[in-house]
C-alpha cells in the first residue's frame, strides 16, 4: 500500500495563512516522501469551476514529472437536502468533479452521503455553524427519507462515473453514514461496480469500532481509498508518535493504526492511505498556528505511516517464515 497526502492539509482552512498552490502541494508531497496526492474538490484547490480540461492536463503533467501520482479527488457533497434545488446543485457539482477526476488521470472520487460543510473565521475553520444549519434543514425528514434521497443520487452519479471510468468511494463519514455497516449497506443498495468504499480508521474509532482488523476484513475488496489523521511529534528515541486532538483541545495517543494496516494487508489492499490535517488546530498567543504546523505534521505523518506499514510487513514476513 502507498502513503499519500490529501490537499485539505494545505487548503488554508485550519491553519492561519494562505493555501498552497497545487504545484506547491506536489512539491511538498515529493519533498516529504509521499507517493501521491488527493486533491480536495473545492477552492482554491480542485473546484471544477476553476480547473479547465487544459489546467487538469497541465497538473497531470506536473505531477508525473515530479513522480507524484494524483490518485484521488475528494467531493464535498450532500445528497440529503430536502430542498430539490440544493440536491440538484450537488448532483451537478459531483458530475463535474467526475469529469475533472478523469481529466486529472485519477481513478477515484471520494464522496460523502451528507457533508454539512465548514465555515471560515479569522482563527481558522469551524464545524459548528454548518452542522447547526444542516440539522435545522433536516429536522422535518426521517432518517430513511434522507437515506432514500442519497441512494437515488448515488445511483445517478455512478452512471456518470462509469461513463468516465471513475470509481466513487463512499466514506464512513457522518451524518447519515454513522458506522461502517451504514457505509456497506448504502454501497450494496446502490449496487454499482462504480461505487466502493473509503473506510477510514479515525472515523471507525469514533464510531466505537473495537476490532479494527475485523472491520477492515468486512469491507474487503470494496476498499479503494483510506485516510489517516492526527498530530505527530518525535520522541527522544527518534521514533514518531501520533495523537488525536479531542474536542477539549487535549491530545490522546493513537494506538489503532497497526491493527488497521494489518487488516488492509489481510485484504491485499494496494491502494493509498492519505494523510489529512483536518480539524481545529491549537492557538498560540491568541492566534491559530500557521502553515509551519501543517508542514511539521505532514512530514512526520509520512514517516509515521511508512513505519507502521514496514513494521506490519516485517512481522508478517517473520511469521510466514516460521510457519
Amino acid at each position: 500500500m502507498r502513503v499519500g497526502l490529501y490537499s485539505i492539509t494545505y487548503l488554508g482552512v485550519w491553519y492561519r495563512g494562505a493555501a498552497l498552490t497545487l504545484e506547491d502541494l506536489i512539491d511538498r508531497a515529493r519533498q516529504y516522501g509521499y507517493e501521491g496526492i488527493e486533491i480536495d474538490g473545492k477552492r482554491p484547490h480542485g473546484n471544477p469551476l476553476d480547473l479547465s480540461m487544459e489546467r487538469c492536463r497541465e497538473l497531470r503533467r506536473r505531477a508525473e514529472d515530479a513522480g507524484v501520482e494524483i490518485y484521488a479527488v475528494a467531493a464535498n457533497n450532500d445528497f440529503t437536502s430536502p430542498i430539490p434545488e440544493h440536491r440538484e446543485s450537488q448532483l451537478v457539482y459531483t458530475r463535474e468533479l467526475i469529469r475533472m477526476t478523469a481529466a486529472l488521470g485519477a481513478p477515484v472520487l471520494r464522496v460523502f452521503a451528507a457533508w454539512p460543510g465548514v465555515t471560515l473565521s479569522p482563527n481558522g475553520g469551524r464545524y459548528d455553524v454548518a452542522r447547526r444549519i444542516w440539522s435545522v434543514t433536516h429536522e422535518a425528514l426521517t432518517r430513511e427519507e434522507s437515506w432514500d434521497g442519497c441512494r437515488r443520487a448515488l445511483v445517478e452519479a455512478t452512471g456518470w462515473a462509469g461513463d468516465h471510468g471513475v470509481t466513487l468511494a463512499l466514506q464512513n463519514h457522518p451524518p447519515l453514514i454513522e458506522t461502517g455497516d451504514d457505509m456497506l449497506r448504502m454501497i450494496h443498495e446502490v449496487d454499482s461496480p462504480f461505487l466502493k468504499a473509503c473506510f477510514d480508521a479515525p472515523l471507525a474509532k469514533q464510531q466505537q469500532v473495537a476490532d479494527m482488523r475485523r472491520a477492515v476484513r468486512e469491507v474487503g475488496s470494496l476498499q479503494v481509498l483510506s485516510h489517516f489523521g492526527g498530530e505527530y511529534d518525535r520522541q527522544p528515541d527518534g521514533s514518531v508518535r501520533g495523537y488525536v486532538r479531542q474536542s477539549d483541545g487535549s491530545l490522546t495517543p493513537e494506538n489503532f493504526y497497526g491493527d488497521f494496516v494489518r487488516g488492509l494487508m489481510d485484504i491485499d489492499y494496494n491502494g493509498y492511505i492519505g494523510y489529512e490535517l483536518c480539524h481545529p488546530l491549537p492557538t498560540v498567543d491568541g492566534q491559530t498556528v500557521g502553515i509551519d504546523f501543517a508542514d511539521t505534521n505532514a512530514r512526520l505523518a509520512a514517516e509515521f505511516m511508512r513505519g507502521v506499514i514496514a513494521e506490519v510487513q516485517q512481522t508478517a514476513a517473520v511469521r510466514g517464515a516460521g510457519a
